[in-house]
């Protein structure tokens, strides 16, 4: 079967102020009929930088990742959702990450939440501020989360601002380093994929709002076109990959797609960053955003958090997931 690539639509958000109208009606075009999309010159992003966190972070010792790892590998740890998970090797899902967030007060969330759990840092020499710069970073991925669900909004024909309030108050984002390794001579059956191609994540939709992912050029992100193929997305430097969760999805009756997607061994070690854009533990999610008449909404309310634990472990079954301790939500 010959390989199908596609070319996404590009959004330029150094003419986002200029252009809002033509652009905020592209992006609800690629939201409706795609659910990825490019987005180009992010104001402040260093994909250089961005990638030599994720090249320091990997290329720590074992004992280094060793402390930080989820409990369900290292019981000696109490982290439980945020900080280091392996590769597992009986997995089609072959990738280790690093994962972290932005810390809410003390004392602002139950202590048995752990979807507010503090993240866990690795020890630094000095010469590399890889903390401090990935704060930065993640502060620039949020802003730049809300400039776009602006757009969305526009598009839709809703106040730009409609979708703030969600992510005002203890946003439960999580920003991920990921580094795929490639397999080696024995690959586990279930990666194993039509034309001889090896999986290192299989095929899913995002749970999430909003994706944030940085490719580095890598090759190997492929998407399920609208009839029915895989297509790999033809890599572009220094652009942002965009796609939308199934909440988002959700929330407008299906007129925007979470389109399943999949990564492929390119044979090489390959590296991304995710920064997967949600709402508040407490945010209503259980509605038609499109739907004007007040009372077509009434008693649909859901939770985001409970919401979000459902699907990544008990219907996704994710494996970096599955393990995660249930959460009594009152």
């Amino acid at each position: 079967m010959t390989q199908q690539y596609l070319n996404l639509p590009v959004i330029d958000l150094a003419d986002s102020k200029y252009k809002r109208k033509e652009f905020a009606a592209k992006m609800v075009d690629s939201l409706e009929n795609i659910g990825f999309l490019f987005v180009d010159n992010v104001p402040g992003l260093d994909y250089d930088k961005l990638y030599q966190c994720n090249q320091w972070f990997f290329q720590q010792p074992d004992d280094v990742k060793k402390r930080l790892t989820r409990k369900a590998w290292n019981p000696e740890n109490n982290n439980v959702y945020r900080g280091y998970f392996p590769v597992v090797p009986t997995e089609p899902s072959r990738k280790e990450a690093f994962e972290f967030a932005k810390d809410v007060l003390p004392g602002s969330v139950s202590p048995d939440n752990w979807f507010y759990e503090k993240s866990v840092w690795p020890k630094e020499d000095g010469e590399f501020p890889f903390k401090k710069t990935l704060c930065e970073f993640y502060e620039l991925m949020h802003k730049t989360a809300l400039e776009l669900l602006s757009l969305c909004a526009l598009g839709l024909g809703l106040p730009e601002d409609y979708f703030e309030y969600m992510f005002r108050d203890k946003p439960m984002s999580t920003f991920r380093l990921l580094h795929y390794p490639p397999w080696d001579s024995k690959p586990v059956d279930s990666a194993k994929i039509e034309d001889g191609k090896l999986l290192v994540t299989p095929d899913h939709a995002d749970t999430e709002y909003l994706t944030l992912l940085a490719t580095f050029n890598y090759s190997g992100l492929e998407i399920l076109t609208s009839d029915g193929k895989w297509a790999e997305i033809t890599p572009r430097p220094h652009s942002l990959v965009i796609n939308i969760g199934e909440t988002f999805a959700k929330m407008t009756g299906g007129r925007f797609k979470a389109t399943r997607h999949r990564v492929i061994d390119i044979g090489v070690d390959r590296y991304s960053t995710a920064f997967f854009f949600t709402p508040s533990f407490d945010t209503d999610v259980g509605f038609n955003i499109l739907d004007t008449k007040r009372e077509a909404n009434i008693g649909k309310e859901e939770l985001f958090g409970p919401y979000q634990l459902r699907r990544m472990k008990y219907e996704k079954k994710y494996f970096e997931f599955r393990d995660l301790p249930d959460i009594l939500f009152l």
